[in-house]
């Protein structure tokens, strides 16, 4: 994740979303109030997961979608995409040809929200912090390239790291490398409770019922200082136990947006039919989904066992008969909008084929059928999951090779339990942390990889993801990339299914929708506002 002869292109598939919103104002909100915002996301404390907002700690897009409004961080990816710019930070460049030297100035006369100045230390503090604690669940490994981080009076940060990085800006774009007060945030703790205090464009303030938020008032930061425009000064963001009541608070005009995740039914019916002073606004998407692997698990430890499973699984059907026209199938871990990505799964496998199977597991005198338990998360990724899993075990179990059964569990158990390794096969969701090819290889194949998988690759750890890092024209990558498709198509350590677009629905009069989701699902609460033309 960094470069001073940094040249990221703007990556494809970041384009300006397919309909726009009406005529904006930059009155804000105006006389309609706060602008409310709904979305399935779930924010809840646990026994396993005590601090789900601090910076150091959470690592899911629902979290994030807080962190980024109230939290600053040094660098930014603008409203179109491509490459970072100065968020907090005035300046920010490489100071040396081998992409290991960053130095950033920030901005003068920084503040918290309470008054208090930013000063070099504490981002110092905030970066060290989050690799000191290297939480198991967290967003460490985004961060640990960074060997010492160094300041020179009260404005001047330099980053040294391990080794080059031309992806680094982008990694200082994320909420891990938020800003955080000294007093505020324990140096080798995490901060417990729901509470969330930078020098972000918002204030805000939770609504918690049984250890779980229900809603997040966000109120414009008089003291901000960055590089974001503010078009409204207020923004509640509701929180859905699904897409079935979000719609309903919709319809009922509770809530003047409707955002992550709409369910498939949903955006299909807006489709077909729309709604009287309801706009749905399609947008680009970076999500996949894929199946992961314990590679230890004695069921699925042998790679003919997986690679049977990429043999059979039909991508097509479970986009068209599950996600209609939200999702496509997927045929690498890199979604075919970002450049690098190539098909090697399909290159491999070819059209679903049992024959083909039958023969890759009689190679490897694997018995069958192959008997296991497909987890999924029955509250994260949206009321279609259950579905998808239903068919993905049908699929299996209708080749005579495999005897799948299915089990959902809360996202608050589920999670724990597969970094714990007690699941052989499970179904999980990316949404990048930032938009690089980069960011949908080494989460799954570096080591401290996010799903905590045993799965080892000396070959993409030692040589190809180190060498991909040191490109600043990330074009150049893309030869690196493809090796790196090649090998987990080849081992499927992972198996991509598909990758998803995103839509939005909004009532009439509001202002900046298409800009409030970026293609990686991450809120953008500041572009909102309300028109004053209707």
């Amino acid at each position: 994740m960094n470069r001073k002869t940094l040249v990221l292109p703007a990556v494809v598939g970041l384009l300006a979303p397919v309909l726009a919103a009406c005529g904006a104002s930059d009155g804000g909100s105006g006389s309609g109030g706060a602008i409310a915002v709904g979305t399935t996301d779930q924010l809840a404390a646990s026994k396993d997961a005590p601090a789900p907002l601090d910076p150091a700690i959470g690592y899911e897009a629902g979290v994030w979608n807080v962190l980024r409004q109230t939290v600053q961080t040094l660098m930014h990816v603008p409203r179109g995409g491509g490459r970072p710019v100065p968020e907090a930070a005035e300046s920010c460049t490489f100071t040396d040809t081998e992409n290991e030297s960053y130095r950033c100035k920030l901005r003068s006369g920084l503040e918290f929200a309470d008054g208090s100045p930013v000063t070099a230390e504490d981002v110092k503090y905030s970066i060290d912090r989050v690799i000191r604690i290297k939480s198991t669940n967290g967003p460490v490994a985004l961060l640990n390239n960074i060997d010492t981080v160094e300041t020179k009076g009260d404005r001047e940060v330099i980053f040294h790291l391990r080794t080059s990085d031309a992806t680094f800006p982008y990694k200082l774009s994320t909420p891990p490398a938020g800003i955080v007060q000294q007093d505020k945030y324990p140096a080798t703790s995490p901060r417990s409770g729901f509470q969330v205090d930078g020098s972000g464009p918002y204030t805000m303030e939770p609504e918690v019922k049984n250890d779980q938020v229900v809603k997040v008032a966000f109120t414009r930061n008089p003291r901000y200082k960055g590089d974001l425009k503010v078009l409204n000064e207020k923004v509640e963001l509701d929180l859905f136990p699904d897409a079935t009541a979000m719609g309903k608070a919709l319809a009922e005009k509770k809530i003047d947006l409707m955002t992550r995740s709409m369910s498939p039914k949903q955006s299909q019916k807006m489709l077909e039919n729309p709604q009287d002073g309801v706009k749905l606004t399609e947008m680009p998407g970076l999500a996949i989904s894929y199946l992961g692997f314990d590679t230890d698990d004695p069921a699925v430890k042998n790679k003919a066992v997986r690679q049977a499973m990429a043999q059979v699984i039909d991508r097509g059907q479970i986009a068209s008969e599950v996600y209609g026209t939200t999702a496509e199938p997927l045929y690498s871990l890199i979604p075919s909008s970002i450049a690098g990505h190539t098909n090697s799964f399909f290159n491999k496998y070819g059209e679903p084929s049992t024959a083909k199977a039958a023969a890759i597991l009689e190679d490897a005198r694997i018995h069958t059928p192959v008997k296991f338990t497909l987890h999924y998360t029955t509250d994260h990724y949206g009321d279609a999951t259950a579905n998808e899993f239903r068919t993905l075990r049908k699929q299996l179990n209708d080749t005579g090779l495999f005897d799948v059964t299915v089990q959902g569990s809360p996202w608050a158990k589920y999670r724990p339990a597969e970094l714990r390794g007690e699941y052989a096969v499970y179904g999980m969701g990316w949404f990048p942390d930032f938009p690089d090819p980069d960011n949908y290889t080494a989460p799954f194949l570096d080591e401290d990889n996010f799903l905590n998988s045993p799965y080892d690759s000396a070959v993409a750890q030692k040589k190809l993801i180190p060498q991909s890092r040191r490109e600043a024209d990330r074009s150049l990558a893309a030869p690196t990339f493809e090796q790196l498709q090649d090998i987990v198509a080849e081992d499927v350590p992972v198996l991509p299914v598909w990758q998803g677009k995103q839509y939005v629905a909004s009532r009439d009069g509001v202002t900046g929708v298409e800009w409030a989701v970026n293609s990686a699902a991450d809120l953008q609460l500041w572009e909102l506002g309300r028109s004053t033309t209707g």
